[in-house]
Parts: structure tokens; C-alpha cells; sequence
């Protein structure tokens, strides 16, 4: 359990993921021009990586002027290789999205996409072995229904209509999202090494790996777009810098999360920012609101008191109850006496 004061921090903590994300959305969606993107959108995840890192190296060297003594740094080779990995799950997810994308049509590609919730919460139980109890299941679930309501439109048959390999590809997406989720907590709790050098080396991967990709990326076209690295900001306008800062920081609240808290606090503040996305676009692009939005937003805060309930909120009820029928049952029988 964590303590009271850790517990305000981290809902601070998440509910500024929730709205940084939700932003993330939001101009994402007016950067574009024309209804198209102008920008090459693997320079944005690069820079993202590259301020994650500055920012990481920054606050580690004051932090070892400051603190040198409790600034604690594990530099084994051993180690350091661990934060190799999500990177590289990242990068492959990124890969087997645009697969998913392939046999899919966009709405069912929004509600299978869901799907990381049950694989986190199955792997946080296999992997991290932490045992979740029936209720916190049950509201995962609910999490799970009110994600994929919100995101149901009104074509009917066009939706999760798709071949088998949409299926498929739809479940691995899923479970490397998991993964990298889970396995990120993990590494960061391995230990009780800086979250600024943690953070450093789990950056310094990302740059690398995202490097390697937009290199790889224009030498499978031969070229015929140029090479990125020579007009690296192309196409980019003021809501593309925004992108690239609130990408940032939720990368950078992310950690913080699953330094301090758990993967699933962080699977509630991805899935509410998707609801806050979707509400905010109502009012800002004249998207029409709908049932299945008003109804995923009832289920999803209904899934978040309750994977958050007490077992005295939850049981507190029924004990006034038992007190109350004590009470009649006591009163009947004085007169029944009488």
C-alpha cells in the first residue's frame, strides 16, 4: 500500500498524464494541414527521445552536485543492457501496428486497441506476480467495456468485421504494449537507482533505436524522399512543437509512474485521456457526441472508484445494514416479550 503522501502525489502525477495526453491528441490532430501531415512522424518521436534524455542528464548531474552521496547509480553492464528492451518492444509494436492497420478499418482498430488493458492487467498478475483481488479484475474489465463502448460507431457491421490476421495482429499489438508496460515497471523498481539515470539509459536506447529506424525507413524507399536528417523539421508548424512537447512530458510522467506507482495507474490515465480526447474534439471540431461516449464515460469513472475502493467503502454499507436488521430482529423480540 502506498502512504497518504505518496498516494496525493501519485494522483497528481496522473491526473497531469491524463490532460497532457489528452492534449497530445488534440494537436495532433491540428497540426495537420490539409486534412494530411506534413511532417515525417518518426522525427517527433526522436525529438520527444532527445528532450527526454537532455532533461534526464540535466537533473542527474544536479542531482549528483546536490546529493552525491544518496544519488545512487548502477552502472553494471548487466543492468544497463535491461533498458535496452523497451525500446526495442517499442519499436516492434510501431511495426506490427501499421500491419494491424493493414486488415483493419479504423473504428475496429480503435476498439482492439483496447485490448492492452486485459494484457496489462494479465501480465502485471504473471510477471510482477502482484495478485489483483476479484473486484479490482472486475474493474478493469468495466475499463475495458467503457474504452471499447466510447469508440463503437454507428456503421454496425463495419465494425470488427476484419480477417483473421486483423484479429492476430490486433492481439500482439496488445500484448507488446503489455509487456513494455509491465517489464518498464519492472526495471524500474529493480533497484533504488536514480530515476534520472534510469531514465538516461532508457532514453539514451530510444534515441538510438529511433535513429536506426528513420535511417532504415528511408533506405527501404531508395531515397526517393530524401534523407531525413537533412530537412529534419519539415512540414512542422507550432502544433507539431506542441506534439513534440506534450509527448515529452507524458514519456517523461510515465516513468514517474512506474518508478512510484504501478502499470495499471498508468493504464487508468491513458484510458481517461482518451475520454477527455474524444469530449474535448466535440467541442472544439464539431464532432457529434454520442451515446456510446456518454455511456463508456459513466463505465469508465464507475471502473475507477472501484478499482480504487477500500475494503471498509466497500463493505461499510453492508455492516449499516447488518446493524440496522440487528437492531429491528432486537426490537421485535423486546416486543414480542411484552
Amino acid at each position: 500500500m502506498l502512504a497518504p503522501g505518496k498516494k496525493s502525489s501519485t494522483l497528481i502525477v496522473a491526473g497531469i498524464l491524463t490532460l497532457v495526453t489528452s492534449s497530445q491528441g488534440i494537436f495532433t490532430t491540428a497540426s495537420k494541414v490539409d486534412g494530411h501531415y506534413e511532417y515525417n512522424f518518426g522525427t517527433i518521436v526522436l525529438l520527444a527521445e532527445l528532450f527526454k534524455l537532455c532533461f534526464s542528464l540535466y537533473n542527474l548531474r544536479r542531482e549528483l552536485i546536490l546529493k552525491p552521496e544518496s544519488t545512487q547509480m548502477t552502472k553494471d553492464w548487466r543492468t544497463v543492457s535491461l533498458f535496452l528492451v523497451p525500446s526495442a518492444i517499442y519499436l516492434a509494436q510501431n511495426n506490427v501496428q501499421f500491419l494491424f492497420l493493414k486488415y483493419v478499418d479504423p473504428s475496429s482498430y480503435q476498439v482492439l486497441g483496447n485490448l492492452k488493458i486485459a494484457s496489462t492487467g494479465i501480465l502485471f498478475r504473471l510477471f510482477l506476480k502482484r495478485r489483483l483481488s476479484t473486484l479490482k479484475w472486475v474493474a478493469l474489465v468495466l475499463l475495458l467495456i467503457g474504452a471499447m463502448t466510447s469508440q463503437l460507431d454507428t456503421c454496425g457491421h463495419k465494425v470488427l468485421s476484419a480477417p483473421i490476421q486483423g484479429y492476430l495482429f490486433g492481439l500482439l499489438s496488445a500484448s507488446l504494449s503489455g509487456f513494455a508496460a509491465v517489464y518498464t515497471e519492472y526495471i524500474m523498481k529493480k533497484n533504488n537507482d536514480s530515476l534520472y539515470w534510469q531514465n538516461a539509459q532508457l532514453y539514451f536506447f530510444g534515441v538510438c533505436f529511433n535513429l536506426i529506424n528513420l535511417t532504415y525507413q528511408d533506405v527501404r524507399v531508395g531515397f526517393n524522399n530524401g534523407f531525413w536528417l537533412m530537412t529534419p523539421f519539415h512540414g512542422y508548424n507550432m502544433w507539431t512543437y506542441l506534439v513534440v512537447c506534450t509527448l515529452s512530458s507524458s514519456g517523461l510522467l510515465v516513468s514517474w509512474i512506474m518508478k512510484y506507482a504501478d502499470s495499471i495507474v498508468k493504464v487508468y490515465a491513458t484510458s481517461m485521456a482518451m475520454l477527455v480526447t474524444m469530449v474535448v474534439s466535440i467541442l472544439l471540431f464539431g464532432q457529434t457526441p454520442t451515446l456510446q461516449l456518454m455511456l463508456g464515460i459513466l463505465t469508465a469513472t464507475a471502473s475507477l472508484q472501484m478499482y480504487y475502493m477500500s475494503h471498509d467503502d466497500l463493505f461499510m454499507h453492508s455492516k449499516d445494514s447488518n446493524l440496522m436488521l440487528t437492531g429491528v430482529l432486537v426490537d421485535s423480540a423486546k416486543d414480542s416479550k411484552s
